[in-house]
């Protein structure tokens, strides 16, 4: 799926095509046993169901000329059970199909979710959060049923058909005939709009997904909504893109009415038919009273499989664009993983190198270029600059989020891109500037660091980095709930708390990105403390846009013009009189 916003349509990579549905069978397959017990109760229940023409053909040609009271109670007594066993039957394999629908859609989501956890940063970079969510959501719930009940009532119908077939057949071959003849019309129309209804309900599931992301980025930005005042700003532009939704859906409905009405009128025309050309044949030999209740009764039924099967069509349409997302989704490659050949990367000291390290984000716009230096085990860095120049991306790279499109990123002589993931990862700690808070509660969300960690080492975190004086304030303290994104919590209490996670995990490697960019000077002088604890001894990266805050890292880089534009110690760089120099006086004239 190519970069998009909420307003932009997804173009698909590829149409749909059998290897799709093919892909889907994998899912169904792992409910092969209550399906072929479904289809068996299906097709008893259909058997069973279609025997009530001919008993009634019977009653009238037969027992009431005869005047058989008992034979009467006796075949309306059989009637009565033989609907009551396809209704039981039918109910029971509902059931059952019910049961595979949910367990298809646990199966599906599930994977759908794995995979996501695996895509790299650059994914998520380019596609709007709602987009994804309504994959793993309402797309997947859109081809639940048609895997599960789909199948089952498609084989079902067919079924039906044949065993009417038979039935009409056995009763009076002219007639059936008759029957017969409007089925050319149908399959006809069938063919005439499978291309159009394909591409209307690409339509709607695009127009759906806008929609869906547009409605999930004005939620999560409310507050700047409401600050601005732009709620009728977005309201125009909800108004347009519900619209655009409607628009679509309506057309789509109007393609799919044509179906079911085209088999309602043929219908109303064969059954009349029936009755007319029925009447003209009456006669005691052939076309009896009989025969013209059971062909009737035999032609409604007959055309309400291929209603069925029009609909299954309708849904299956449906659900072929749904597939074609979630199988893109699932195509998705996952560009940042472990080569076959990785290794485990050792406990390590803590020496990173770069050595003539390129990277772009998008091809041919290099962020980085030919960037090389050498960290020392526990060195303190400073990574410093104007906005945009790549700070945050040189960090990025360390932890592997991104693979570098050049050179080669080394810790303690090891390749990153020939070790484990999880391995490299575990022995890094990341304070990011957006500091999430997940919904649980405060210590669920320090734990997060280390999901093994006692709630004594949890506290003792927390107290390093002075998150356990206002923790503590809390009625419930560490089992306070907190929302998701944290927002009863202000800013610094959030980065308060992500500092404390990332002090549990017990770092080789420690980023900290504007990691105290939110909090006040009072509580950045109580932090410094037990900063300055967590850092000995550990390897560090400190971005940071107060300079007076890293001024006593043992090295402090410059980055500027897609490199290190200056390197050396806070003295080293004022006496250079360079960028950090005209930078840090800047901003102490600023202070002042």
């Amino acid at each position: 799926m190519a970069r998009n916003k909420f307003d932009i349509d997804e173009n698909l990579e590829a149409p749909f095509d059998i290897r799709h549905f093919k892909r889907a069978m994998v899912y169904i397959r792992k409910q092969k046993k209550p399906m072929i017990i479904a289809l068996i109760l299906s097709a008893l229940s259909a058997g069973i169901g279609l025997s009530a023409p001919l008993i009634l053909q019977h009653v009238v040609d037969v027992t009431i000329p005869a005047k058989d009271k008992e034979g009467l109670v006796g075949w309306s007594a059989l009637m009565l059970g033989t609907i009551v066993v396809s209704v039981i039957l039918a109910t029971i394999r509902s059931r059952m199909m019910t049961r595979v629908g949910q367990d298809i859609i646990f199966d599906i989501r599930t994977d759908l979710f794995k995979h996501l956890q695996k895509l790299p940063f650059q994914y998520y970079d380019d596609r709007p959060q709602g987009k994804i969510l309504i994959r793993v959501v309402n797309y997947v719930n859109s081809v639940s049923d048609v895997l599960s009940n789909g199948i089952i009532n498609f084989i079902l119908e067919i079924l039906n058909l044949v065993f009417i077939a038979i039935f009409m057949f056995a009763v009076n071959v002219q007639l059936s005939l008759v029957i017969l003849a409007g089925l050319p019309v149908f399959l006809g129309i069938m063919l005439l709009l499978k291309t159009k209804q394909r591409r209307a309900w690409q339509a709607v599931s695009n127009k759906s997904s806008n929609l869906n992301a547009y409605t999930q980025e004005s939620i999560a930005g409310i507050r700047v909504t409401q600050i601005f005042t732009r709620e009728q700003h977005n309201e125009g532009i909800f108004t347009r893109l519900a619209g655009n939704y409607h628009r679509e859906w309506m057309r789509t409905m109007i393609l799919n009415f044509l179906v079911p009405f085209t088999v309602d009128n043929l219908a109303t025309i064969v059954g009349t038919a029936i009755y007319l050309i029925g009447l003209l044949a009456l006669g005691p030999e052939e076309v009896t009273f009989g025969v013209i209740l059971a062909m009737g009764g035999y032609a409604a039924r007959f055309w309400q499989p291929i209603l069925n099967l029009s609909n299954i069509y309708n849904s299956f349409i449906n659900a072929v664009a749904y597939l074609e997302r979630i199988f893109e989704t699932l195509d998705e490659p996952v560009t940042v993983s472990d080569k076959p050949a990785a290794h485990e990367l050792p406990p390590i000291q803590g020496r990173v190198t770069f050595d003539d390290v390129t990277f772009a984000y998008d091809p041919g716009v290099n962020i980085l270029e030919h960037l090389s230096f050498d960290i020392k085990p526990g060195e303190s860095i400073a990574l410093v600059g104007p906005t945009g120049a790549g700070k945050t991306t040189v960090v990025n790279l360390i932890s592997r989020f991104y693979n570098i499109t050049g050179g080669k990123l080394m810790i303690d002589g090891n390749d990153i891109a020939d070790v484990k993931l999880h391995s490299l990862r575990s022995q890094m700690g990341i304070m990011l500037q957006d500091s999430f808070i997940f919904s649980g509660t405060i210590l669920d969300n320090i734990r997060y660091g280390k999901l093994d960690a006692t709630e004594e080492e949890i506290i003792a975190a927390a107290k390093t980095v002075c998150a356990d004086d206002f923790i503590s304030e809390f009625e419930q303290g560490y089992l306070t709930e907190v929302n998701e994104r944290g927002s009863k919590l202000s800013q610094g209490q959030r980065q308060l708390i992500s500092f404390a996670r990332t002090l549990l995990a017990d770092p080789r490697i420690l980023v900290l990105d504007e990691a105290t960019s939110s909090i006040d000077a009072q509580t950045e002088r109580l932090l410094q403390k037990g900063l300055n604890e967590l850092l000995k001894g550990r390897t560090s990266f400190i971005i940071a846009h107060r300079l007076s805050t890293v001024k006593n890292c043992d090295r402090i880089m410059y980055v500027a013009d897609r490199g290190i534009a200056e390197s050396g110690s806070h003295d080293e760089l004022m006496a250079l009189r360079g960028r950090y120099y005209k930078l840090y006086t800047a901003q102490k004239m600023d202070a002042v």
